[in-house]
């Protein structure tokens, strides 16, 4: 199997920061969809794709953002071109029949914690592979947790059975503004192997 160039792996993981401050400039609509379309080729148990986004533009659709958000976080979410929810649907199992015909997602009907946990892991698991083809493509990333996710639900997914997971500002960053880097645990610090 061929393996990503160094310079693929500069712009993916090794040089990839998380920015908290924006240059001006938007980001095309056609540029998300390009980041989404790359991202969903992530796997995912059973083929679940449990994962759903709500792409944060518009003046009107971050002042519904805003009151959620930790006050840590308003100043560089309002500032982002975009702030991307990303989300998992609760019912992720009535599109497998389709996505999973090896056995649909019966499975999972009427099991409660097995769709609570599938959707879970699954939604952050398309939550990273989306930030990995974020910057595949060019885009800068800002993920967060510091927001009311209940606020989040009832402004953006009322009556519907999708519920948010974690925020992402998305946009061109401005490195000026960046954080020393952090370091990392090593090899065997993190890891065994037995």
């Amino acid at each position: 199997m061929p393996t990503a160039d160094d310079k693929s792996l500069d712009v993916i993981f090794r040089n990839a920061r998380t920015h908290v401050a924006w240059q001006a400039g938007p980001v095309e609509d056609a540029l998300l969809a390009r980041v989404y379309d790359l991202a969903k080729w992530g796997p995912t148990s059973a083929n679940c794709c449990p994962m759903r986004i709500v792409f944060v533009k518009s003046r009107e659709a971050k002042e519904k953002l805003k009151p959620c958000l930790a006050s840590g976080n308003v100043d560089k979410t309002m500032a982002a071109p975009v702030t991307a929810i990303i989300a998992h649907d609760l019912e992720f199992y009535k599109k497998m029949d389709g996505l999973w015909p090896h056995g649909g997602g019966k499975m999972f009907e009427g099991n409660a914690p097995l769709i609570q946990s599938t959707a879970f892991r699954n939604g952050s698991l398309g939550g990273a592979y989306f930030m990995l083809a974020a910057r595949s493509l060019g885009l800068d990333c800002g993920p967060m947790s510091g927001f009311d996710n209940a606020k989040v639900d009832a402004a953006f997914f009322a009556g519907t059975s999708i519920t948010s997971n974690f925020l992402c500002n998305l946009g061109y960053g401005d490195a000026s503004k960046l954080y020393p880097r952090g370091p990392r645990l090593e090899f065997a610090e993190a890891c065994r192997i037995d």
